[in-house]
């Protein structure tokens, strides 16, 4: 991804996941090394394999959206990500947003099943009823880019408006691209990020690809099992350096760069010796002018399925060389479950809260690692540590690639330190 040389701040975030419903909570949640995934109680899943997943409890729209903001045909999924969006926008000192900032502020989200739940219930009350008391208006916020519709349109933006919709690597793509809109000059400011919904749909299709860990993931561990499934938002406000400075703007971090790549190898599987992981790394810290050797922590994508963790593995060994084993790396979806089109703007705000305040969240559930896992996988507490560059990985179904770097916020700019 290429561009001017402006830099994309960091100066607000926002999330709603399954260990933490604000950014406060879930840097706390991170840091305790908490479990969000349970039971799940949206739908019933007594006839699957597995029954449990990372879901969002008691998520009180009323507390966190603004009573003006009609939630009426707004999806679970959009009513997350307008929760993260309002928190990111306070945080960064812009809400309510002034009116001469709306033409410049953009909206980039990524996502995947979007208002599924909304449609599933819609079908299963059209068969009970024969159609008598199913409204076709609980649909209208079926598609994917109707986040990012309900998002611009109640705060009046009128800056450049994209859905992204690569599996896993979604959102983690999205906020790449605020990044070059940012470098490029078309927006000042961009709100980006993703949002994902559990649906039974999804559940059913991961329980059919036995994919998913019956009890919880345990990402690296020679036991592990699969995947176990989350939901939630995650939202940045991502804006020029000289704009965020000039209004005295509190800053967090900076996206320094971004690589996306693609397998060109099976629709669900990645490539086993992880061609693609590597190319998206290695991309992603050309793009930002990172050496190898000064990245600090690696929130992997570690989904703890036998294949993914394996592959990710020997992929960091082949773009760290003998470095790979002193780099600590962990999988915060141990605690959130694994969010799919949320899950790269999830771990990218967790990586800035590592850059921020000095932490590695641990990757729980790792009680003993694969002997072929051999790196530095921090389970069991967070570690502190002095965290300046952090490199997180999305590696999605369709051999959909996506990493991004991100570091701590100096003037002069830590690239050039």
């Amino acid at each position: 991804m290429n561009g001017s040389s402006e830099r994309a701040v960091i100066t607000g975030m926002g999330t709603v996941n399954s260990i933490g419903k604000n950014l406060a909570d879930f840097a706390r949640a991170l840091k305790a090394g908490d479990c969000g995934i349970g039971p799940v109680t949206l739908f019933d899943t007594s006839g699957y394999r597995t029954q449990v997943a990372g879901e969002v409890r008691e998520f009180n729209t009323g507390k966190m959206i603004p009573a003006e903001f009609s939630l009426k045909r707004m999806s679970r999924s959009d009513r997350m990500a307008m929760a993260a969006t309002v928190e990111a926008l306070k945080q960064a000192g812009l809400f309510p947003l002034p009116e001469h900032l709306r033409g410049d502020v953009g909206v980039v989200i990524g996502g995947g099943a979007g208002g599924m739940p909304e449609a599933e219930d819609f079908f299963d009350r059209y068969l009970r009823t024969r159609g008598r008391r199913a409204h076709f208006s609980k649909l209208s916020s079926l598609y994917c880019s109707s986040t990012a519709d309900h998002i611009a349109s109640k705060l009046g933006l009128m800056g450049p408006k994209t859905s992204l919709m690569t599996a896993c690597s979604s959102s983690a793509t999205a906020i790449g691209f605020a990044r070059d809109l940012i470098r490029m000059g078309a927006a000042r400011i961009v709100l980006a990020g993703g949002t994902e919904p559990l649906s039974r749909i999804t559940f059913a299709s991961f329980n059919a690809l036995r994919a998913m860990d019956p009890d919880h993931c345990k990402p690296f561990d020679r036991a592990r099992r699969g995947l176990s499934l989350g939901e939630g938002a995650g939202i940045m406000v991502i804006e020029a350096f000289d704009h965020a400075w000039d209004r005295g703007a509190r800053i967090f971090g900076e996206v320094l760069g971004c690589g996306v790549t693609g397998d060109a190898h099976h629709m669900t599987a990645p490539d086993p010796m992880g061609s693609g992981a590597v190319r998206s790394m290695i991309a992603a810290l050309k793009d930002s002018g990172i050496a190898p050797e000064r990245v600090d922590y690696i929130n992997a994508h570690g989904t703890a399925t036998p294949a993914n963790d394996l592959m990710e593995t020997k992929a960091i060994k082949e773009v760290f060389g003998s470095r790979a084993y002193r780099i600590p790396v962990s999988s915060t979806k141990s605690m959130t479950g694994h969010a799919l089109g949320a899950a790269g703007a999830i771990e990218s705000i967790a990586c800035v809260c590592a850059v921020e305040q000095g932490f590695i969240p641990p990757t729980i559930h790792l009680v003993e690692t694969d002997a072929e896992c051999d790196l530095d996988y921090v389970s069991g507490d967070a570690r502190y540590a002095d965290i300046r560059i952090a490199l997180s990985n999305s590696f999605a179904f369709g051999g959909n690639n996506t990493s991004v770097v991100l570091g701590k916020f100096t003037k002069k700019g830590i690239v050039h330190e």
